[in-house]
């Protein structure tokens, strides 16, 4: 459910902003001025800014908000992305409650004068189905942000992208559709990736590990048992209750391996693989893309080193 905020709540929380950062620190991330011959898009956090881009390409400049190792959850927005939102000719976010800890994206809309249900700011996720997470008495209350994990899913984003780029730039709209259409089928081929590798598991070794629920919509699409520690981020971490809970997990599932985000603390999962002898594989990516020149270090190359990384543990 979306936390709603007042003009007053937001308006400190843009105070603070604009507290937290000096004016040199700002400058030097502005050196660059943008480019008036290309559309101007903000997002929310890397993910969406490498999906715009590859839709995008030439035509668009792109400043993504939230840095990589930064928690997109809950985050302060610097003075560098209160003018680039405010100069945007489009604002892209994820939706599903992933940008409303703390109130910081609406009062940032509020701050530069965008409404959130204009054509200018995009929702990504509009028409995806919600999952939930589950809260401390067991209610499904929450929703579950992480849906681009499931390459399906990635379908959805990537088509809301290509058509809002076409509705605030018609000129170009031919480009960002035949773009698009490329870049889709990219993503096709990475479901049925999917599909095939998670057909050579083993039925019995079909349990995904991990830190963070983060990967619920891909479990269910292609037919794995999530096993974690925390249902996000923002949640208390490694508690004993938790802890306790997933070793038995593991313990009744002889899951082969365990698996680390790669923007977590890993020493929770190190107390799960010291509990029951089950190693950790490796790292894969959930709230980020890697850096650049790395693994992970696009939307596309992230979803490919995920199912890369799964099978190759759990066909052990």
């Amino acid at each position: 459910m979306f936390r709603k905020i007042s003009a007053a709540s937001a308006a400190v929380l843009l105070a603070l902003s604009l507290a937290s950062c000096s004016a040199t620190a700002g400058d030097e991330r502005a050196k660059t001025a943008p480019d008036s011959n290309k559309l101007q898009v903000v997002t929310t956090f890397s993910i969406l800014g490498d999906m715009v881009q590859a839709i995008g390409g030439d035509l668009v400049e792109i400043h993504s908000i939230v840095p990589l190792g930064v928690d997109p959850h809950e985050y302060t927005p610097l003075p560098l992305d209160v003018r680039k939102a405010t100069d945007a000719d489009m604002v892209v976010w994820n939706g599903l409650n992933m940008e409303f800890g703390g109130g910081w994206f609406p009062a940032l809309l509020e701050s530069v004068g965008k409404d959130i249900d204009s054509t200018q700011v995009v929702e990504s996720s509009a028409g995806v189905e919600p999952r939930y997470l589950a809260s401390e008495d067991g209610a499904a209350e929450e929703m579950n942000p992480h849906a681009f994990l499931d390459p399906t899913v990635g379908l959805i984003y990537a088509s809301n992208i290509r058509d809002a780029l076409m509705a605030n730039d018609p000129e170009n709209a031919a480009v960002y559709e035949a773009n698009g259409a490329a870049y889709l089928e990219k993503i096709e081929a990475i479901d049925q990736l999917y599909h095939d590798k998670i057909a050579e598991i083993p039925a019995e070794h079909r349990v995904l590990v991990t830190s963070e629920h983060a990967y619920q919509y891909m479990t269910e699409t292609y037919g794995l048992t999530p096993g974690y520690i925390w249902e996000i981020d923002t949640d208390e971490q490694g508690t004993p209750a938790q802890i306790n809970a997933l070793v038995a997990l593991v313990r009744s599932t002889g899951v082969p391996v365990l698996f680390l985000e790669s923007n977590v603390d890993p020493r929770p999962m190190e107390t799960i693989s010291a509990e029951t002898g089950t190693p950790i594989h490796g790292k894969i990516f959930s709230d980020e893309l890697g850096t650049p020149g790395g693994d992970g270090e696009s939307y596309l190359k992230m979803l490919t080193f995920n199912i890369t990384q799964i099978h190759a543990g759990l066909t052990q």
